[in-house]
C-alpha cells in the first residue's frame, strides 16, 4: 500500500493532511477493516512524526473510523448496518431538501450537461463496466444536486459522499438495480425538464431509498461470506 502524502506542498497542519489521507484510505478501503495502525509504522510510511499522526488518529476515532482496542491498540473500524443506516438517512434528506430549488434553477444548459452525462452512461451501462460507471453515476447525482445552489446544504452533503462513493460501489455491481437504476436517471431528466416536481421528488425519494437497501443487502451478503 502507498499513501500519498505531500506535506511540503501544503499549508494546512500536518495533522490536518494526515487525517485526509488516512480517511480517504479507510473509506475507499485501501486500509481495510480490522487492520491495526501502529504508529511507528505508519509514521514512516507518511514521513512525520508520531505526535500529527497520533491526533490525526484521535479525530479519526471521532468520526468512528479507528477505535482503540486494548492489547491490540488502534485498529480500523468496520462498517455496521448502522453506520449505512445513519449515513445514507442523512445524506438522503439533505438531497431530498435541495430538489424544489433544483427543478425550479435548471436551465437549458444544466439539461444539456445531465444529457451528457447519460449518454456516456448509456455507453458504460452497455458495455457492462461497472468500475466506469459508479464514479460517473455519483458525479451525475453531485451535478444534478448543485443546481440547486443551496450552497449550505450542498457542503453537508459533500461531507458524506466520500461514505457514499464507496456504499453505492457495493450498490451497484448488482446487476438487476444497475440496470433499474440507471432507467431512474433518464426519468429523472425528463421530469426535470417538465418542471413536473411531485414526479421528480417521488422518483428520487424512491431511486435513493433502492440504492440504499441494496447497498445493506451488499453488506449483509459481506458478512455472510466472512462468517462462513
Amino acid at each position: 500500500m502507498s499513501l500519498s502524502f505531500q506535506p511540503m506542498m501544503e499549508s494546512r497542519p500536518i495533522r490536518e493532511i494526515a487525517y485526509d489521507v488516512l480517511k480517504k484510505a479507510i473509506i475507499t478501503g485501501e486500509i481495510p477493516a480490522g487492520e491495526r495502525i501502529v504508529e511507528t509504522d505508519y509514521a514512516d510510511r507518511l514521513h512525520i512524526s508520531r505526535t500529527p499522526l497520533r491526533e490525526a488518529l484521535r479525530k479519526l476515532e471521532r468520526d468512528g473510523l479507528v477505535e482503540y482496542v486494548m492489547r491490540r491498540g488502534v485498529v480500523v473500524h468496520a462498517f455496521t448496518t448502522e453506520d449505512v443506516e445513519q449515513i445514507y438517512t442523512i445524506r438522503n434528506s439533505l438531497e431530498m431538501l435541495t430538489l424544489p430549488s433544483i427543478v425550479e434553477n435548471a436551465t437549458a444548459e444544466d439539461l444539456a450537461i445531465l444529457r451528457e452525462y447519460l449518454a456516456r452512461m448509456d455507453v458504460l451501462q452497455e458495455k457492462d463496466d461497472v468500475e466506469a460507471l459508479s464514479p460517473l453515476a455519483r458525479e451525475f447525482h453531485t451535478r444534478l444536486t448543485a443546481i440547486s445552489k443551496k450552497n449550505r446544504i450542498l457542503r453537508v452533503i459533500e461531507g458524506q459522499d466520500e461514505y457514499i462513493r464507496r456504499f453505492s460501489s457495493m450498490a451497484i455491481h448488482q446487476e438487476n438495480r444497475r440496470s433499474s437504476a440507471h432507467e431512474e436517471h433518464h426519468k429523472l431528466v425528463d421530469l426535470l425538464e417538465e418542471r413536473d416536481l411531485a414526479g421528480f421528488e417521488s422518483l428520487m425519494k424512491h431511486h435513493i431509498e433502492r440504492s440504499k437497501e441494496c447497498c445493506l443487502a451488499a453488506l449483509a451478503a459481506q458478512k455472510q461470506n466472512r462468517d462462513l
